[in-house]
Formats: structure tokens, sequence, C-alpha cells
């Protein structure tokens, strides 16, 4: 029910005001999602192209199935070579909408993408698909696009994709300002909840979590 109020807004509010008008199409959908204010302050100048296997894409708050998500998705963007891009994915519904004491949940991490070539860049934390507790509703999945002002030495621990810890409780804001990146330059939104395939995606990321840490004591 809370992604079917969320696109009603989209669809029927209307606001007043110069700085509303103002905005981007992409700042306008995002503050009817409450992505701004709940994680940026600004919204971006573009949506930002996001699509699944299976030419699933990610656009504009669509409900899609966790095991649709599973894998890392391609996104693509215009940029010259010459920038510097950073890219996060969270989740500001974590654990739940309704008490988002985890706000916000970090999905993945790469930095430091020269133009658009994302195979490229410094995947600081890899990617975790949707994993939405049972009765925890409907989560909000923001991907957004920094533009970098130049190579930047970023001071942020890695996270393999099948470590769970050291992401909760990530600040949008914050890291953005930290390292001047300014505001996003692109963004998107896709919705997902519960379903019977959670476990077995919770269960695959525990799994490889236990099979990294027996290869490192073997190696000792």
């Amino acid at each position: 029910m809370l992604v079917h109020h969320w696109i009603m807004l989209c669809l029927s509010c209307t606001l007043c005001g110069a700085d509303f008008d103002s905005e981007t199409e992409v700042g306008k959908f995002l503050r009817h999602l409450e992505v701004i204010p709940d994680i940026i302050e600004t919204g971006p100048q573009e949506f930002l192209n996001v699509t699944y296997l299976g030419s699933i894409e990610a656009d504009r708050a669509v409900e899609l199935q966790p095991m649709q998500v599973r894998d890392e998705p391609y996104v693509a963007w215009n940029a010259p070579m010459t920038n510097y891009y950073t890219l996060l994915m969270i989740d500001p519904d974590a654990p739940s909408a309704q008490q988002p004491s985890a706000r916000e949940f970090l999905h993945w991490m790469v930095l430091n993408i020269p133009g658009n070539q994302l195979i490229m860049g410094d995947v600081r934390v890899g990617y975790v698909g949707a994993i939405p507790a049972s009765g925890s509703g409907m989560h909000r999945y923001v991907f957004l696009l920094y533009r970098q002002r130049d190579y930047c030495k970023f001071n942020f621990p890695k996270l393999p994709k099948h470590i769970l810890t050291g992401r909760s409780n990530f600040k949008s804001m914050e890291f953005a300002k930290r390292y001047k990146l300014g505001y996003p330059v692109a963004g998107n939104v896709f919705t997902a909840g519960w379903s019977t395939d959670v476990p077995a995606l919770y269960d695959s990321i525990s799994q490889g979590a236990h099979q990294k840490e027996t290869h490192k004591n073997l190696e000792t």
C-alpha cells in the first residue's frame, strides 16, 4: 500500500512555490517519494538508466521482485572520460519505512568511475540486492550518481558483497559534503517488498561470507 501512496502522490500531487517550479522532473519525482529530504537536499538533473538482467528497468519507483535484482545492474549515463563519478545504491527504509533505524543501508558503492565506464570504477562496497525483512512493507531503493571534482582518495572501508556489517546508518549527504561531491547529477528509484525468495537470497550472502572465512583460515 505504501508504494501505491507514493505513486499516487507522484501522479496527482500539485505543489506550489517558485523553488518547486524550478525543480527538474527528477527532483519533483524524488520529492514526491520523500527521497528529498530523507536522503538528499536537492534533486539531480537526469534520471539514471538502471537495467537488470532480462531487460528489467529499475525506473521511477517500479515495483520489482528481490530475485529480479539479485545481481548488480547495468547502469548507464552520458559522460566524458575526463570526469570521475561516484555511484551509490541505498535503502532509506531499513529495517522498515515505519521505523527506519538503520537508514540509510548501503547496498552498493563504486568510486572514481572514469566517465561512464562503471566496470573500471573502484567497487568499495560490493553489491547486495533487495533483501527486505518479512512484514517490513515496501522499501525504496535509491541510485545516486555524483560527479567528482577529480580523482579522489576516499577514506571508506572496502566491504565485499557477502558482508552486510558496516552498511547501516550511512549518510549520503554527509558523504557528499565530506568529499565535495555536491548534489547528485542523476538518480532513480525502484521499490521492493519481501517475497518467498528473500530467505534463499539472504542465505546465499551468508554462505558467501562463510566460504570467504573458511578460505582465509586455510591460507593462514
